[in-house]
């Protein structure tokens, strides 16, 4: 295992940077998600740690030692990739020692090696068959054997699971978890999809436009987001978010929204709104923070849209303040599209953006 370390690491084609001095430590066997839209920096970042792109600045550095100039071979690293690359001519078996014989290991810890590794996999009885006799979920299993027969300082997974359907991604992701716990190699893995990443990861890296926007553990990415991209990359549905304004009012701060709603702030959260009163602001709410009202309560009176029964949980989309937004409510009869519903908000946990910086400010 290896402690992997990116400093200030930049990245540009032709002049222009993909890539903006980016810091990040992987820790000793730690298992490190990068996310982001396409395009974000995060497929060429790992390639710049596995060496097949170089850098443009900063450095990179595996246990200590810079690895800017070695190739991939040199830094003992192992990738998997979307694609699973596997040789359609040579069975599971010899495709999983091939890289071993290339180095010229002993035939015995090659067989050594193998058996440990199709037991860990779960690939004893499909060792004698061709790639195209497996299903994709198998053939992903091969790759991973490939990469983890080596015993390398650091594994590298590049979008592996994106060409499984639904099911078999869930069936992967409690796999590699699993397998990590077994085995807790140092690893960095790149995937847009944000439940992959709060379900595997130590902590996240979330990526926009080339930077760092936040780095946390799933459970702290998801209750306490640093900016707008965040707060809706991470959850599904992402959060809402309204125009408003904070008031002073008879017994502590109450968010106005633009419509004229307000929703009275709890006193153990006005020492964190108070301080912005009569300055525009964005509350953030998360769909799942709604729920039908009962007396008493803060709410909001909304005129729904399209109703997504989803069985255990139904969407309602609305409208309001301009703005589209999204509600995650229990399976009820009454809610159907064209009705007006009375939405309580558990005010314990919205969030209070700036929206001229799309910070998170409480």
């Amino acid at each position: 295992m290896a402690v992997v370390t990116i400093d200030k690491v930049e990245k540009a084609y032709d002049g222009v940077r993909t890539v903006h001095g980016i810091d990040l430590e992987i820790g000793d066997g730690e298992f490190i998600v990068l996310v982001g839209p396409s395009g974000c920096g995060k497929s060429t970042t790992l390639r710049m740690v596995a060496g097949l792109e170089t850098i443009t600045g900063g450095e990179i550095r595996i246990d200590g030692r810079r690895v800017n100039e070695l190739d991939p071979g040199e830094r003992d690293i192992a990738m998997v990739f979307q694609n699973y690359a596997l040789y359609p001519h040579l069975s599971v078996a010899e495709n999983i020692v091939f890289g071993l014989r290339l180095r010229k290991v002993p035939k015995a810890e090659i067989r050594e090696r193998l058996a440990r590794t199709a037991e860990v996999l779960g690939l004893g009885q499909l060792l004698e068959r061709k790639p195209r006799q497996l299903s994709g979920g198998q053939r992903q299993r091969v790759a991973m054997g490939r990469a983890l027969i080596r015993n390398p300082a650091v594994f590298l997974f590049d979008e592996p699971l994106s060409n499984l359907d639904a099911k078999l991604r869930v069936q992967m992701r409690t796999e590699i978890k699993q397998l990590h716990a077994r085995i807790p190699t140092t690893t960095l893995y790149v995937t847009h999809d944000q439940v992959e990443a709060m379900t595997l990861a130590d902590r996240v890296v979330v990526m926009n436009k080339g930077r760092i926007e936040q780095i946390a553990p799933p459970e702290e990415l998801y209750r306490r987001p640093a900016t707008r991209f965040v707060a809706e990359f991470i959850g599904s549905p992402g959060m809402n978010f309204f125009a408003a304004t904070i008031e002073r009012g008879e017994t502590g701060p109450v968010v106005r929204l633009a419509d004229g709603q307000a929703l009275a702030v709890p006193p153990e959260r006005a020492g964190q709104f108070a301080p912005h009163a009569g300055r525009p602001m964005l509350l953030g709410i998360r769909p799942e923070h709604f729920s039908m009202a009962a007396a008493g309560v803060p709410a909001l009176r909304i005129t729904s849209g399209l109703v997504e029964p989803l069985g255990m949980e139904t969407l309602v989309h609305f409208a309001l303040t301009g703005e589209p937004a999204v509600a995650r409510l229990s399976p009820d009869p009454a809610l159907r599209p064209n009705t007006t519903l009375v939405l309580a908000v558990d005010m314990g946990k919205v969030h209070l953006l700036d929206p001229a910086s799309d910070q998170v400010l409480a």
